[in-house]
């Protein structure tokens, strides 16, 4: 063995030649004109249970989508629905937008296919609660059908290759109404797959709507108070406010919760912009002034007709009127932890990295009902068990990988929880599989790292002295790398960034409680 030496980085393992990689980014004005926020109007409509008789018939009416592989029957605890916004110039029934609804949500003509509001929705069996977990529009992800990607082009790049397939199958190259509905049904299950994928949930129901939708939803409940921190003037996105307080309706409202432009975060203050506003949309909607007044009532039915595809096996209403008990304080919003803002793909694409195993611990204590999430994080923050004194646990670290620096980024990690420093080292001969080797079976401290690194194997290895342990890093490794520290992943995929500060890291949560209104960036 030698000290660790950088190396040179290579391709991923399982990332097959040829693989569809993500599509780049689109002009300015295209990225900026999204449905960052407009599938609030499905989570309003959700979680408001009184005056339901109202929507008799609403089920019937509404478009539904078929062959959407959704459903596990709440075996996990929660009904959980995948909301997506898009960014489609059309209507819920595929019309065309008009020019003067295509001038009131500030954007041009061109269709597009991104979705880049996702939100993840967990209601416990009991109807207690609803929590909604957004999800970065550019987190990472690995797929098994177009390969890696933004999550938010996972859609549009599932429902491309589907069409070149059919492209491709057939002699005249021609496209049928039927290969387009088969193209925009992979597009959805591509997304529901990759959500699942990353955060251990399968969604029950699917529900989908555009840009208009948010407008409509908004001018329906006469405006949404909102509080900014400083004065805004981002042209891009249209966002221009004073600072404080104000209630906004319609394209100012889209123009609000969609910027992302000289915000500190990007796209994640962009989210809690969106938040801060779906907790007071949410508010307003479940107050009696709208849920007495039948002119706004009537308002949110034509909005949700006009705007909202939901999967083909949800009964809207009925479900509805199983949380006519839920109150605003019991609908929260909530973002999955991510690693870091500010990485780059291999070919120079920026994106958000996240762990998981990570998120899939973060969202899977929201099945349960209140407090339940707030045990995992005291679970999850004990990294080193009662009885072990990891100052007294020397760690050295091989490393048997091509990724430049992996033992040392390791070693740190575990250096953040108390371990001590031992040697670093690089074998690209040591091991297939990675493992913490231990002087003795049954070794606590052993146990402790592999813990901590995310439950590798512990072995045996009788010439590793007392007090120590060893860390062998292969491929298969996917554990912590440090990113508290501000260092980059262990994918290969990715390059150096800077550590999250705890402004950035610690993302505030809302609810839909109360009398206050939220200040935000």
């Amino acid at each position: 063995m030698s000290a660790e030496q950088p190396a040179t980085p290579r391709r991923a393992p399982g990332r097959a030649q040829g693989r569809r990689r993500a599509t780049p980014p689109s002009p300015v004005p295209a990225r900026i004109a999204r449905a960052v926020a407009s599938i609030v109007a499905v989570l309003c409509l959700v979680v408001t249970g009184i005056g339901w008789s109202l929507f008799n018939g609403l089920s019937s009416d509404l478009s539904s989508a078929g062959g959407l592989e959704v459903g596990d029957g709440g075996l996990d605890g929660a009904v959980d629905i995948l909301l997506v916004g898009t960014d489609n110039r059309t209507d819920a029934q595929g019309n065309p937008l008009s020019q003067e609804e295509l001038a009131t949500i500030r954007t041009g003509e061109e269709d597009g296919e991104n979705t880049d509001t996702i939100l993840l929705v967990r209601i416990p069996e009991d109807g207690s609660s609803a929590t909604a977990i957004s999800i970065p529009r550019d987190v990472y992800v690995e797929t098994s059908t177009i390969g890696p990607s933004k999550i938010n082009g996972v859609y549009g790049a599932s429902k491309e290759a589907s069409l070149a397939d059919a492209v491709a199958s057939t002699p005249d190259g021609a496209l049928t109404e039927d290969d387009q509905r088969a193209a925009v049904q992979d597009g959805r299950n591509g997304l529901i797959s990759a959500v699942e994928d990353l955060t251990g949930v399968r969604a029950d129901h699917y529900a989908e709507i555009g840009l208009l939708g948010f407008v409509l939803l908004t001018d329906a409940v006469g405006g949404v108070p909102v509080c900014l921190n400083t004065d805004v003037d981002e042209p891009l996105s249209g966002a221009n406010f004073h600072a404080g307080v104000q209630t906004i309706s319609g394209s100012d409202a889209l123009s609000f919760v969609r910027q992302r432009h000289d915000l500190p975060a990007g796209d994640l203050d962009r989210i809690v912009r969106q938040q801060a506003f779906m907790s007071q949309l949410v508010k307003k909607t479940l107050s009696a002034g709208t849920l007495a007044d039948p002119t706004k009532l009537g308002a949110l039915i034509d909005a949700a007709r006009r705007s909202f595809v939901i999967d083909e096996n949800w009964d809207f209403v009925d479900f509805a009127l199983k949380l006519k008990d839920i109150s605003g304080g019991s609908v929260r919003f909530e973002t999955i932890p991510v690693t870091s803002i500010d990485s780059v793909t291999e070919w120079g694409e920026s994106i958000v990295t996240a762990d998981p195993e990570q998120v899939t611990e973060f969202v899977a204590g929201f099945a349960s009902g209140e407090g339940e999430n707030d045990a995992v994080e005291e679970e999850t923050s004990a990294a080193v068990p009662p009885g072990i004194d990891p100052a007294e646990v020397s760690v050295s670290v091989v490393n048997t990988t091509a990724i430049d620096g992996l033992a040392s980024r390791v070693s740190g990690s575990l250096a953040e929880l108390g371990y001590a420093p031992g040697e670093l080292l690089t074998d690209p001969a040591a091991a297939y599989t990675s493992h913490v080797a231990a002087p003795s079976a049954g070794d606590a401290a052993a146990f402790a790292v592999s813990d901590a690194l995310g439950g590798l194997p512990v072995q045996v290895d009788p010439a590793i002295p007392a007090g120590a342990v060893r860390v062998v890093l292969a491929e298969d490794y996917s554990g912590p790398t440090g990113e508290a520290a501000g260092i980059e992943s262990a994918s290969p995929a990715t390059t150096t960034y800077a550590p999250l500060p705890p402004s950035i890291a610690q993302r505030p949560t809302f609810d839909a409680g109360g009398t206050d209104v939220p200040c935000v960036n």
